[in-house]
């Protein structure tokens, strides 16, 4: 058993994914994974490659302080409590990856080979899961059970860079305060 009174490099990671696909999205309601390593069901659609920047996970919290007479806080309490995930989505010709942008619905055709109507975005709410490998070739997921659209960066359209869909989706209450599950640990299996 390590001695968990000392420092340990095995437990240090970077943050990498998947290698083969890593970012998907479900409808509302489909089943959540509850571990790292079982597949994901059918119900699950590929959004492609993310920008070399990767996601950011983004924690906003509001505090209340309570003051004697004197002006010294005498408590200071978490009062609210958000998250949020931020990517781009490289593969603007992959129709998961427009329909998760735009909505479903705004959406028509098959990859490269699409219709996208600009409109007020939805603000129904979907799964995301990441699928990342750990340094050690330790499997883990993230799963926002009620993701939604909350806010798009800018497009630019020109020669020198890849386009993109910059997209922040807030993670919702999924029940009992949670917002997100990671689940990290389960050893990959070679080849992975």
């Amino acid at each position: 058993m390590a001695d968990s009174t000392t420092n340990d490099s095995s437990l240090v990671s970077l943050g990498k994914f998947k290698v083969g696909g890593y970012a998907y999205w479900a409808p509302a309601g489909t089943a959540l994974p509850t571990d790292a390593s079982t597949a994901l069901p059918a119900a699950y659609k590929l959004i492609g490659y993310l920008s070399e920047d990767g996601m950011t996970i983004t924690t906003d919290t509001d505090t209340v302080e309570v003051k004697d007479a004197n002006g010294n806080t005498v408590m200071k309490v978490i009062s609210s409590f958000a998250e949020s995930t931020q990517f781009t989505l490289l593969e603007i010709l992959r129709a998961e990856a427009a329909k998760l942008r735009y909505n479903d619905t705004a959406v028509t055709g098959t990859d490269k080979s699409l219709t996208i109507k600009h409109q007020m975005p939805s603000d129904d709410t979907f799964v995301l899961v990441f699928e990342l490998v750990l340094t050690g070739a330790t499997l883990g997921r993230i799963v926002i059970g009620r993701a939604s659209r909350a806010e798009f960066g800018d497009r630019q359209v020109h020669a020198g860079d890849a386009q993109g869909y910059d997209v922040t989706c807030a993670c919702n209450d999924m029940g009992g305060g949670v917002t997100m599950i990671e689940y990290l640990g389960v050893a990959a299996a070679s080849g992975k």
